[in-house]
């Protein structure tokens, strides 16, 4: 062999080295952020990973999740912005908090919003079809379940006159959530009192306040999860029915719940992920609405508050707590 030859099959060789290392290197462990307020109930997160345990991802092989999650609403931008330092891959915004805020704070990450009023109204997509940006997900509610409820509670209380809402005054869906209740609620011939929470301090405030309404409707708000416990037991203390969005409040003591079913929505979200980090442009994934909902009795609670549920509403039921 002459020179030339040996340093061609040399250069071969250490060429070819390389690749075949690269060949069989593991694939990256991706990492998630998982942003809210408070902890995710268990039918959150136990949807998302079954989610993408579907698709033939498994935790700590594929992906693993970074929790970022604030004590109240008002954390969630400093949250964001840690999250976002420790360079996770995509950011799943749960709950209507932590959307704006992981927009912001997300630069070129992608983000997957779950739970979230319509984001075209506040501007958070350019459409459901294409959301545009770095940014998209499912939403969780509509005006027609916003009106469901009221004529549920008005069902209950055929001769209610007055009832309360309460939203999260800095929420970004708080005007239209509002817009939509008051329309629901002239429609009924109901008077609407609203309550606007600042943080979670307010809240043994405001069930006094509310009083001279006989009922309470808990808007979609990742902060009200956050304090469901104490929600139901205020309830509870002031003799007031409540209904909202949250299987998981009526657990937790509350009276019903109809709405989007959460943990459907959080296994969806895990198909949105897993094609984002396939490579996906999440600008290009249609914003996807509910398919799945729920109603949730709590006799328990009825039989506390000294009501009787009417058979209309316990054949509408899914789940009755007893």
């Amino acid at each position: 062999m002459n020179r030339r030859e040996f340093v061609y099959l040399l250069g071969c060789t250490v060429t070819a080295g390389p690749i075949t290392a690269r060949a069989q290197e593991p694939a990256k462990v991706k990492s998630i952020g998982f942003l809210r307020v408070g902890p995710p109930p268990a039918s959150f997160i136990d949807g998302f990973r079954r989610g993408l345990r579907e698709l033939g991802l498994i935790e700590g092989q594929h992906f693993i999740i970074e929790y970022g999650l604030a004590q109240s609403a008002a954390q969630i931008p400093a949250v964001a912005a840690e999250l976002v330092g420790r360079r996770v891959d995509i950011i799943v915004a749960a709950g209507t908090p932590s959307v704006l805020p992981a927009k912001d704070a997300a630069g070129q990450i992608p983000v997957v919003f779950v739970g979230t009023l319509d984001p075209v109204t506040t501007g958070l997509v350019a459409s459901l079809a294409r959301p545009g940006r770095n940014i998209t997900g499912l939403t969780s509610i509509s005006g027609d379940v916003i009106a469901k409820r009221l004529q549920m509670i008005r069902e209950l209380l055929p001769n209610l006159s007055r009832i309360a809402i309460l939203v999260r005054e800095t929420s970004p869906t708080t005007a239209q959530y509002v817009q939509e209740s008051q329309m629901a609620a002239r429609n009924l011939g109901i008077e609407l009192q609203i309550e606007n929470e600042r943080n979670p301090e307010d809240l043994e405030e405001i069930f006094v306040a509310v009083q001279g309404s006989r009922a309470l409707v808990v808007a979609d708000d990742a902060e009200f999860t956050a304090h469901r416990a104490q929600i139901a037991e205020l309830a509870l203390k002031h003799q007031l029915p409540i209904i909202s969005g949250l299987r998981e409040l009526v657990e937790a003591g509350g009276l019903m719940a109809y709405g989007a079913s959460f943990g459907e929505l959080y296994r969806r979200a895990g198909s949105h992920v897993y094609k984002i980090l396939q490579g996906a442009n999440p600008a290009d994934l249609p914003v996807e609405q509910p398919t799945k909902f729920e109603f949730v009795l709590n006799m328990r609670t009825a039989k506390a508050l000294g009501l009787t549920i009417p058979a209309s509403l316990l054949a509408l039921a899914d789940e009755v707590i007893e």
